[in-house]
């Protein structure tokens, strides 16, 4: 729809597709990620999704992070360089007005494994 315009783009962000619970020391969810509800992101958890996201923006079209590693590291946050100093879009990655496959990828994760998933994320936010 916007293919053709030099004024706005829209690109997916693909951080959080392949991302996996976050873990302790101990092989537990680490809920210092979490808020008190056991679903929504902590204060940590949302420093660490801003900084996912910000990050795949600067990242080329075609090369984006796919996961988020979870590590309460600063230094993982990129910066612009004067080489691509903008927002990776389709555009200015290369990929011009050429047939970037965007169809929809076969998830890594199984259906059920999020179900599982949920269905602990409850009964542990019960306990």
């Amino acid at each position: 729809r916007y293919e053709q315009r030099e004024d706005f783009a829209v690109v997916i962000q693909p951080f959080f597709r392949n991302t996996l619970l976050p873990l302790d020391s101990t092989s537990k969810p680490d809920m210092s990620f979490f808020a008190a509800d056991c679903f929504h992101f902590s204060v940590r958890g949302y420093a660490e999704m801003a900084m996912a996201l910000w990050n795949n923006m600067l990242e080329p079209v075609g090369e984006k992070q796919t996961y988020n590693n979870f590590t309460h590291d600063r230094s993982k946050l990129r910066c612009p360089n004067p080489e691509k100093p903008f927002l990776s879009t389709r555009r200015n990655s290369g990929f011009g007005n050429s047939d970037l496959s965007l169809e929809k990828t076969e998830s890594s994760v199984p259906y059920w494994a999020v179900i599982i998933t949920a269905v602990a994320g409850v009964l542990l936010g019960s306990l």
